[in-house]
């Protein structure tokens, strides 16, 4: 056989060779002029036959026309030969080929051609899945290039963890960059912080809040470290008694200076920021198809152009952002009356983007990843897109109902005649600071959390050790320097805790006051959280350690809620009554 032969023959599947003989209704098996002859004898066949001299012509055998090699008779016809006996047919074994000459009703190695099929197939997904993994990792890389980060430093945290609590300031500024954006207001604004939400998300995910800062709030703005374009550090200086907008934009404050201003009036620590112009609020509500709103009544208002008829209206774009600025449409045509409807705008679209409308239609996801990244600034903690979204499916596992929305609690400024500016409520915006804080719940929540927190009431309950009786160490985790050995005196002095000493710092800062303790020192553990006023959030069961007379203690860590030696820290189990809304709620703006 030469090398061509040898060719055609390799590249047969088996299978292929085994063909229907419609006279016989049976498979046959058809070799190529060149392929290998079987080993098993054949029947005889004539001189004439076997010269080719034969009455039916080479080119037109019914054997051909068949389908089958000239020259090779079927037992059939074997059967007519006279004088020859016909063997009786034996089952074909299953060998690599079928040898020559032999048939089976059914065809033989049809096996290979249905791998021959899946492996084509197989292949054909995993290019498909591979494609695809490409397409969205470098659709990935483009949504990452789309976002805009500023790096605020020690403001907030380097990274997102998906097992705590997190507080993410929502920033709106009134900077007016973009096409159509220069006939807003003051078009030569530098930025300022025009809308703040400090959006609270609890621990456990059940619920989160919402809480509006004024941007006419009379606040303390403090020395704020902010980073240059050529990499250098530059403290802009602090100021006192100006409105809060200012904390932003005003002598080059980046939103880290925000972000720091909000933990000076409220003492909740702030990890992220997102910040949006007019921009954002044009394309989110675009991509998502538009957002429902409800007015009382017809609004026609011509120095935001927002014009809607009384009732439900769906808007998006220009209508959308006209509807957020305005307020000489609603109530006292103030800025806390037109915080009430930015909550109320606020609520809706995260109703719409969790709708199964959106998250069911890819075209809709596309333009909402594309506005969002596009639209927002955001801190280098959660700057890749990846945390992103490790932030959005957070906040979507909670519930609607359980997303209150409030504003910080205000007076009238006092010092003005004219009034024009607010100041913090101090007989009950502290509550609300603490409940926050304290990642306590606006709202009914799950079963799940009550009874969390009744067992850590039950640490509380129970027998008590003497004071001279309870052994720990003092540890500073996050609260003013000097606190540890401020509390070592308190405890020695004045409440009798002689068994304790100063430990120096925590390997890392804490956010919370936490009294770690030995099953066998629960006694003591409950003396000291009565001392010091702690709550049985505060109490953590777990090991002793050795103090320095090498004996075991308990360990007292200050975390940043720490007001002072002898100022209680029992934190609220339950929320004050505010004025508050609900996500779920569809509320129609007066």
């Amino acid at each position: 056989m030469d090398a061509q032969g040898r060719g055609r023959a390799d590249n047969i599947d088996p299978a292929d060779q085994w063909v229907l003989n419609p006279n016989t209704g049976e498979y046959e098996l058809r070799l190529t002029p060149s392929a290998p002859q079987s080993s098993v004898p054949g029947p005889r066949r004539s001189d004439s036959q076997r010269s080719g001299r034969t009455p039916r012509d080479r080119t037109a055998t019914p054997e051909r026309q068949q389908g089958r090699t000239p020259g090779r008779e079927t037992d059939r016809e074997t059967a007519r030969t006279p004088g020859r006996e016909v063997p009786p047919q034996r089952r074909r074994r299953a060998e690599p080929e079928p040898p020559a000459g032999r048939r089976s009703r059914r065809p033989a190695k049809k096996k290979p051609k249905a791998k021959k099929a899946l492996m084509w197939t197989g292949g054909t997904m995993a290019f498909v899945l591979i494609a695809t993994g490409a397409a969205a990792y470098f659709y990935l890389k483009h949504l990452e290039g789309n976002v805009t980060t500023t790096d605020v430093g020690s403001a907030g945290k380097q990274g997102f963890s998906k097992n705590e609590a997190f507080n993410i300031l929502i920033i709106g500024t009134d900077k007016r960059t973009g096409a159509g954006n220069e006939g807003y207001g003051d078009s030569g604004s530098v930025g300022h912080a025009d809308t703040n939400v400090l959006l609270h998300v609890s621990k456990d995910r059940t619920n989160a809040t919402a809480l509006s800062i004024p941007r006419d709030l009379i606040v303390d703005v403090p020395d704020c470290p902010t980073k240059q374009e050529d990499g250098s550090e530059k403290v802009v200086p602090g100021t006192t008694g100006v409105r809060f907008n200012t904390s932003l934009g005003q002598d080059g404050r980046n939103p880290g200076c925000t972000m720091r201003t909000v933990e000076t009036v409220t003492g909740i620590p702030v990890d992220h920021f997102m910040m949006a112009d007019f921009n954002a609020v044009k394309t989110l509500t675009s991509a998502v198809g538009g957002v429902d709103v409800c007015v009382e009544q017809a609004v026609d208002d011509p120095k935001s152009h927002l014009k809607l008829p009384a009732g439900e209206s769906t808007i998006e774009g220009e209508q959308a952002l006209a509807f957020v600025r305005t307020r000489h449409a609603w109530g006292n045509q103030g800025d806390l009356d037109r915080i009430k409807v930015q909550q109320q705008f606020l609520a809706s679209l995260m109703r719409k983007m969790a709708s199964s409308d959106t998250l069911t239609s890819p075209t809709k996801l596309v333009s909402l990843a594309e506005a969002a990244t596009k639209a927002l600034t955001v801190d280098t903690g959660i700057g890749k897109v990846s945390t992103l979204k490790d932030v959005a499916l957070e906040l979507k596992k909670v519930p609607t109902k359980n997303i209150s929305f409030m504003t910080v609690p205000v007076l009238d400024n006092p010092a003005e005649k004219v009034k024009a500016t607010v100041v913090v409520d101090k007989n009950s915006a502290p509550a609300i600071f603490d409940t926050i804080k304290n990642d306590v719940s606006f709202t009914e929540v799950k079963k799940k959390q009550k009874a969390q927190k009744d067992a850590q009431a039950a640490r509380l309950k129970g027998t008590k050790s003497e004071a001279s009786e309870v052994r720990v160490r003092i540890l500073n985790g996050g609260a003013p320097a000097g606190s540890a050995q401020e509390t070592l005196q308190w405890l020695q002095n004045d409440e009798g805790v002689l068994k304790s000493e100063n430990a120096g710092n925590a390997p890392a800062e804490l956010s919370k006051t936490t009294l770690e303790y030995a099953p066998d020192q629960a006694a003591q553990a409950r003396r000291l959280a009565a001392v010091m006023g702690l709550s049985g959030s505060a109490m953590k069961p777990g090991e002793s350690v050795t103090n320095s007379q090498g004996l075991p203690a308990m360990t007292l860590t200050l975390g940043k809620d720490f007001k002072g030696a002898g100022v209680s820290l029992t934190a609220p189990t339950k929320a004050p009554e505010v004025d508050k809304s609900t996500a779920d709620k569809v509320k129609c703006a007066s």
